[in-house]
C-alpha cells in the first residue's frame, strides 16, 4: 500500500491534491486545537492530556471533510468546512455563558433565544473574527485554479469514503488513548468538560446524537417494572419528617420566591464597607435561615430549579426537562395542593413560552400562569432582561391579594441576570473592582433586587395576607460562573480551587411563617428537598412516593446533597471530581475511600432520577397503587 502511494505521488496532480488536502485539515486541526485549549477551560493536568487534547481533532476532522467529498465534492468539503466551524463557534458561546457543551436537547431549546437580549452580545467578541479567518484560507486553497485546469482537482468520492474510513481508526486510538487516564469514559456523559478534553468537541457531539437515540428509547420501552428499583432505593433512603413541624402551616398560602442567579456568598457580605444585601442579612433573622443549601441546577437553570422544587426530581444532564418532557405524566407540588382546595399559580413577566413553561405549567398543574402579558410592562419600568423586578413584586402582590385562598404562588424575579445591568438611578452601590466586569456589575444587580424585595415584604407585612402564608425565599442558581474565578479569588481574596467553586455554589434559603422558629440552620441541602419541606409545613400527606428530596428539618434525615455532576457534600465531606475535601475545613483528604460511598450513591441515584423522567415512569404509579391495595385485601382476606 505505502509503494502504491508513493507511485501515486510522482502524479503532480495527485501530489498538489495531496498536499492540499493536508493543508485545509492543518488549518481546520490548528483552529480546533486553539478553540479547545485556549478557550475552553478543560484542566490539562499532565503531559499525556495535553497528548490527548491535540490528538483528539483529527478522527472528527477526517469524518467531516470525508463526508463532505462524498456528499458533494470539493464544494461539499467547503461545506463541510464551514459547517465544522459554525458549530465550533456556537460552543464558544455557549461555553463562555454557562461552562458547558451545547447538546441537542439544548437546541430544541431555541425559542429562548430571542430573550437573551443583551445577554447574548455581552458574550461575543470583536475578536472572534479571527475564529473565520481560516475559511477564507480554505476557499484559496480548494478553488483558486482557473475553470480550465479544475479537472485534475475534483475530488473523487472514493476519497471521501478513504477519509471516513480513516476516522475510525483514528478515533479507536483516541479512545484507547484516552481510557488509559480515565477508564470508562463514556460511561461519564454527565462530565461534558471531560468528555471534549479526552474526545474533542465534535466527537463530543457525535456520541450526543447516540445518547438522544438512547433517551429516545428509553420511554417506548419502558415499562411499570422499571419503578421497582427506584421504590426499592427510595424506601432504603427514606427517613422520617421532623413531626413537631408537621401541619404547623397547615391550610396557609405559601408564596415560593426564586430569587434569580442569586449566591450565598452575597449574604453578610460587602463591597467596599457597605452591605450587598442589608435587607436579606436582617430578614433571615425572622425565619429558618439555610446556610448549607446547594442549588443543583444542570443546562435547564432556573427551569431546573423550578422542577426540582415541583417535582423532587433532578433535572436533566442534558437539555431540560421543562423542553424534553413537558408531554410526562407528573404528580407536581401544584397537582397535589390542587386537590387540597389550593390555587395555585406562578408568576414570571418574561414571555410565557421561554423555557416553554406555558406547555409545562399545565403537565404540573397549574391553575394560572401571570406571564409578561399580564403585566403592565412599559419601556420605563424595564431594563435589560425586561420589567425591572421592584414592579413586578409591586403588581405580584396586588394579583395575590385578588386571589382564592389558600393558595400556592410560585415568583420568579428578572433583574438579576446575565450581564446584570442596571439604569443608572437604580444603582444603589459602586461597581466592584475586580477583573470580570461581569462580577463587578453583579454587585449592583444583587444590591437592587434586596432594596426590591425589601419593598415587597415590607408591603406583604402590611397586607391581609400575612399570618395567613409561609414565604420561601431561595436562590435558583449561581450568577458567577467557573469562568470569573480570578475575579472571585481578588473580591473574597482566597484561591478558588475546585472546594471553594464547589461551595460558591450555595445559595441562600430562607422560610418565614408563623410556627417556624428563628433559627439558622447548618444541615447540608439541596433545591430536591424544598417539596417534601413544604409539604410536611402544610401537613399535606403526599402520597406520591417517587421522590428523592428529604424534610430540610427532619431531624434524622441524610445530610447529603447531590449535584447534577455527580459531585456531592453530605455532614463530614465535599466530593469533586472524584477528590474529596473535608467540608468544614477545605483540606483535602489522600484517603480514595473517604468519598467513594456518597460518589456512589450520587450516581446511583442520579441514574435513578433520570429513569423516570426519561421512561415516563410516574404514568404507571395508579396502576403500582392498584397492586399494591390487591396484594394488601388479598393478605387480609387470608
Amino acid at each position: 500500500m505505502f509503494s502504491k502511494f508513493k507511485k501515486k505521488m510522482k502524479d503532480p496532480a495527485f501530489k498538489k491534491k495531496f498536499w492540499i488536502y493536508t493543508a485545509v485539515i492543518a488549518i481546520f486541526w490548528a483552529k480546533m486545537s486553539f478553540v479547545q485549549g485556549g478557550i475552553f477551560t478543560l484542566d490539562v493536568e499532565n503531559a499525556n492530556e495535553a497528548a490527548i487534547l491535540a490528538f483528539n481533532p483529527l478522527s472528527s476532522i477526517f469524518l467531516l471533510f470525508g463526508v463532505g467529498i462524498l456528499l458533494a465534492g470539493r464544494k461539499g468539503l467547503l461545506g463541510m468546512y464551514i459547517l465544522g466551524s459554525i458549530l465550533l463557534y456556537v460552543n464558544v458561546l455557549f461555553y463562555r455563558e454557562y461552562h458547558d457543551f451545547l447538546t441537542i436537547p439544548m437546541l430544541g431549546q431555541a425559542a429562548n433565544l430571542a430573550g437573551l437580549g443583551g445577554s447574548i452580545t455581552d458574550i461575543l467578541s470583536v475578536t472572534d473574527i479571527f475564529l473565520f479567518i481560516d475559511i477564507f484560507a480554505a476557499v484559496f486553497l480548494l478553488f483558486y485554479l482557473k475553470p480550465g485546469r479544475l479537472q485534475s482537482f475534483l475530488p473523487k468520492r472514493k476519497e471521501g469514503l478513504i477519509l471516513a474510513m480513516i476516522a475510525i481508526p483514528l478515533f479507536l486510538v483516541n479512545l484507547g488513548w484516552a481510557q488509559t487516564e480515565r477508564t470508562e469514559l463514556l460511561q461519564r456523559a454527565f462530565d461534558r468538560n471531560m468528555l471534549v478534553k479526552y474526545i474533542g468537541v465534535l466527537n463530543f457531539h457525535a456520541y450526543d446524537i447516540v445518547l438522544q437515540g438512547q433517551t429516545e428509547a428509553k420511554k417506548t420501552f419502558a415499562d411499570s417494572n422499571a419503578l421497582a428499583p427506584v421504590l426499592n432505593y427510595l424506601n432504603e433512603k427514606e427517613t422520617e419528617p421532623n413531626r413537631d413541624m408537621t401541619g404547623v402551616a397547615e391550610g396557609k398560602n405559601v408564596i415560593a420566591i426564586s430569587l434569580e442567579s442569586t449566591q450565598t456568598f452575597v449574604v453578610d457580605n460587602t463591597l467596599n464597607g457597605k452591605e450587598l444585601t442589608p435587607y436579606f442579612n436582617d430578614l433571615k433573622e425572622e425565619g429558618a435561615y439555610f446556610s448549607n443549601f446547594y442549588h443543583q441546577v444542570k443546562q435547564g437553570r432556573t427551569s431546573d430549579s423550578e422542577f426540582m422544587l415541583d417535582n423532587s426530581l433532578y433535572g436533566l444532564n442534558r437539555g431540560a426537562a421543562f423542553f424534553t418532557h413537558a408531554g410526562n405524566e407528573y404528580q407536581a407540588t401544584p397537582e397535589v395542593l390542587g386537590e387540597e382546595g389550593y390555587t395555585t399559580s406562578s408568576m414570571h413577566a418574561n414571555d410565557e413560552t421561554f423555557w416553554n413553561r406555558n406547555v409545562m405549567y399545565d403537565s404540573l398543574g397549574y391553575d394560572k400562569f401571570y406571564s409578561k402579558e399580564d403585566y403592565n410592562v412599559t419601556e420605563e419600568k424595564s431594563y435589560g432582561w425586561g420589567y425591572l423586578d421592584e414592579y413586578f413584586f409591586s403588581e405580584s402582590l396586588e394579583k395575590m391579594e385578588e386571589m382564592d385562598q389558600p393558595f400556592y404562588n410560585k415568583m420568579i424575579t428578572l433583574t438579576n441576570h446575565h450581564p446584570f445591568t442596571l439604569p443608572e438611578d437604580k444603582k444603589f452601590i459602586e461597581e466592584g473592582n475586580t477583573s470580570s466586569e461581569t462580577l463587578n456589575r453583579y454587585f449592583q444587580t444583587i444590591r437592587y433586587q434586596d432594596e426590591a424585595l425589601k419593598q415587597f415584604v415590607e408591603e406583604f407585612k402590611k397586607s391581609d395576607l400575612y399570618d395567613d402564608t409561609i414565604l420561601v425565599i431561595y436562590g435558583d442558581h449561581f450568577g458567577i460562573s467557573e469562568n470569573h474565578q480570578r475575579a472571585m479569588g481578588e473580591y473574597l481574596d482566597k484561591d478558588i480551587n475546585e472546594y471553594e467553586q464547589f461551595q460558591l455554589q450555595r445559595v441562600p434559603l430562607l422560610m418565614i411563617g408563623e410556627g417556624i422558629e428563628p433559627q439558622e440552620h447548618d444541615t447540608v441541602g439541596g433545591q430536591i428537598d424544598l417539596r417534601p419541606t413544604i409539604m410536611n409545613l402544610l401537613g399535606v400527606e403526599d402520597e406520591n412516593p417517587i421522590q428523592f428530596g428529604q424534610d430540610l428539618f427532619s431531624k434524622d434525615r441524610r445530610e447529603m446533597m447531590i449535584t447534577r455532576d455527580g459531585n456531592f457534600a453530605n455532614e463530614k465531606y465535599v466530593g469533586v471530581n472524584g477528590n474529596c475535601y473535608e467540608r468544614e475545613t477545605g483540606e483535602k483528604v489522600e484517603s480514595e475511600q473517604a468519598c467513594a460511598p456518597g460518589f456512589k450513591e450520587a450516581e446511583e441515584e442520579l441514574a435513578l432520577s433520570d429513569s423516570v423522567v426519561y421512561g415516563d415512569l410516574l404514568r404507571y404509579l395508579d396502576e403500582i397503587k392498584m397492586i399494591e391495595e390487591k396484594d394488601s385485601s388479598d393478605k387480609k382476606k387470608e
